[in-house]
């Protein structure tokens, strides 16, 4: 269940409320199931995936890039798999944990764990949202964000990209105002 905390320390749990807060910014949060097959939720278990476990799970929900394919032209996908064993992980996150905007729209479908995107809406006022397993999210090209992991530090999420090169961080001048506590 996504969770939104704004600025003033409100906290939003229920789906409707969370996209009316973050309507001014057009981001799409949605429900997609994992299903249960027995493999699959083996291998979402582990904590390391070598890329053969790695193309097993994408095929296993290939159905979704297959719609965004179909619907959005999206025409790759890849799966980031983060846990506090991975080398650099500090290194590798800290691209992401300043406020910078993509060419291209960023788009998660978080398998397992979760992770926390913030936003900067246009009245200025900032919000963080944990996205969890089964949750789809795509943020749209220009939207100042940020993103870190919770304290488990741990996240596996397909991302899906029309073209890779419009995905690099552009860093913004603003400042990070709000982070979350441990919800």
């Amino acid at each position: 269940m996504a969770i939104l905390q704004l600025e003033d320390k409100t906290v939003l749990t229920n789906l409707k409320d969370i996209a009316q807060e973050l309507a001014s910014l057009n981001i799409q949060l949605n429900r997609w199931e994992i299903g249960d097959n027995p493999q699959l939720r083996r291998l979402l278990a582990q904590d390391s995936l070598n890329e053969n476990e790695k193309e097993q799970i994408l095929k296993a929900l290939d159905g979704y890039f297959e719609q965004l394919q179909q619907t959005a032209g999206y025409q790759s996908r890849d799966l980031i798999v983060f846990h506090p064993g991975v080398a650099n992980l500090d290194a590798l996150l800290g691209k992401f944990d300043q406020i910078h905007i993509h060419a291209d729209d960023e788009v998660r479908f978080i398998i397992d764990g979760e992770a926390i995107f913030g936003f900067v809406r246009p009245d200025g006022s900032q919000v963080e949202l944990t996205v969890q397993p089964e949750e789809y999210i795509n943020v749209p090209a220009g939207t100042e964000h940020w993103f870190y992991l919770t304290p488990a530090r741990r996240v596996k999420a397909v991302r899906y990209f029309i073209g890779t090169e419009g995905w690099v961080p552009q860093y913004t001048d603003k400042k990070i105002r709000t982070r979350q506590a441990v919800i």
